[in-house]
Order: C-alpha cells, then sequence, then structure tokens
C-alpha cells in the first residue's frame, strides 16, 4: 500500500506543546483542583501536583500548543527536496487558525492524506480539542466523529501504527525508529521534555527548528518503510 502512495500527496505534521501557565500556582483554584485529581494517577506519595505540573503539556485540557510544523516532500530534476513551514504565535487562537486555513485548502484536494507519528493518539486530538476550545470550528480533515476507522486512517496516516503491524501494546518512539533506519536524529538540540522550559524562558526559534526536524524525521521514516533513500537535512526549506 505505501509503495502506491504519491508522496507530494502527503503534509508531515508535527505539534509542540506546553502548560497554559508557567507554574502551577498559576492557575485559578478550580484548575488547582483538577490537575491535582488528573496528577494522582502518575505522581509518586511523595510528590504534590506542583512537581509534576510540567507534564500537563500533554494534555489537551491543560496545556496549549505553541507551534505546529507542516511540510511535503517535492522533486526537481530527480532529486526530492524537503519544505516545511511552521505556526507559531503566543495567541493560539491565532496560530490554530492560521493552520487549520492551511490545513484545509490542502486536504481540499483528493487524494491528500496527514501524516504524523502517534498522530492518532496524540497531534490530530490534540489540534482538535484546543481547536473547540479555543471557539473555532473543526478543519473537515480532523472532524471525524462518525467515520469509519479505515476512513480515517486512509486520510490520517500514523508512522507509528504503520510500524506497529497491528501490536496494539506496542509504543516506539520517533528518536528510537529514527536510531534503527539510520536517519539523523532530530533531537540534536533539545528534546520533548524541555519544550515548556525552553517556551517559558522565551527561545520560541529553538522550538520552531526542532518541531520541523521532527517532521522531517517523520517523512524520512515513511521512506525507509518503502525502502527508499532519505531526504538529507541540507534538502530541507524552510518557507
Amino acid at each position: 500500500m505505501l509503495n502506491n502512495l504519491n508522496l507530494e500527496d502527503i503534509l508531515f505534521i508535527d505539534i509542540e506543546t506546553a502548560p497554559q501557565q508557567t507554574d502551577f500556582s498559576e492557575l485559578n483554584e478550580d484548575f488547582q483542583k483538577l490537575w491535582e485529581k488528573k496528577s494522582t494517577y502518575f505522581r509518586t506519595e511523595e510528590q504534590g501536583p506542583g512537581d509534576v505540573y510540567e507534564r500537563a503539556g500533554i494534555y489537551a485540557e491543560f496545556g496549549k500548543i505553541i507551534c505546529i510544523s507542516a511540510g511535503v516532500i517535492t522533486q526537481r530534476m530527480g532529486e526530492r527536496f524537503y519544505r516545511v513551514k511552521s505556526f507559531y504565535d503566543d495567541n493560539e487562537k491565532k496560530l490554530l487558525t492560521q493552520f487549520n486555513d492551511m490545513l484545509t485548502k490542502f486536504m481540499s484536494h483528493p487524494g491528500k492524506r496527514l501524516c504524523a507519528h502517534n498522530g492518532q493518539e496524540f497531534d490530530y486530538p490534540y489540534i482538535a480539542r484546543r481547536t473547540l476550545i479555543n471557539g473555532l470550528p473543526l478543519p473537515p480533515a480532523l472532524d471525524i466523529a462518525g467515520m469509519k476507522p479505515w476512513d480515517v486512517k486512509d486520510k490520517l496516516m500514523d508512522t507509528l501504527q504503520l510500524w506497529k503491524f497491528g501490536d496494539y501494546k506496542n509504543y516506539t518512539s520517533l528518536s528510537l525508529l529514527c536510531a534503527v533506519f539510520n536517519i539523523p536524529t532530530p533531537k540534536d538540540d533539545i528534546d520533548g521534555s524541555q519544550v515548556a522550559q525552553v517556551y517559558h524562558q522565551g527561545d520560541i526559534d529553538r522550538i520552531i527548528r526542532y518541531c520541523e526536524k521532527d517532521t522531517l524525521a517523520v517523512a524520512n521514516l515513511l521512506l525507509r518503510y518503502r525502502g527508499e533513500e532519505i531526504i538529507p537535512m541540507e534538502n530541507m526549506q524552510v518557507v
């Protein structure tokens, strides 16, 4: 199936998220209580809710999107290139409006697909949930309520799901698969655990570069699944 895909019809995406506030103490009383209840499932007896607040960014109810990068594979004179654009703003509603408008235009053409690593469990639902929280309409590509599972998978590709081969208990990180398939790792500056800290330090540029490299890694992983050569980092073009 993968070898029948037109690679130029695929939009590779990645999102970076952070907690709503820089510190647990900045939450209002209601959300402090709600986070205390939510965090009960993963903190130790010695930890309070504030000790694990850095994890709030992975939950759409307590976090926010700070960057979305989206890229496509192109070909020129027999050589493949990767063009990527990032959407970022302290105003999440503005960021989502710009990304969702682009997504709707891209997906309006027949045969277009999205692709992300762990997209079905994280990126796609996170974007959809934050879109609704911000009072925005869902882009058609993410308005999947009532759709058949095979119809969803046809539009929303996931390199993690492709790697599972039906093994639902298995999780394999993008960084591990990059190592397995000899793909240059995008984790050369920061990793996911540092994103919130870097963001609150005001260094959004580092996060953007990190997010863009992740999308190239996902594209290269799909190429490896097809038994093809990867796109080198020098062929990545930021637009």
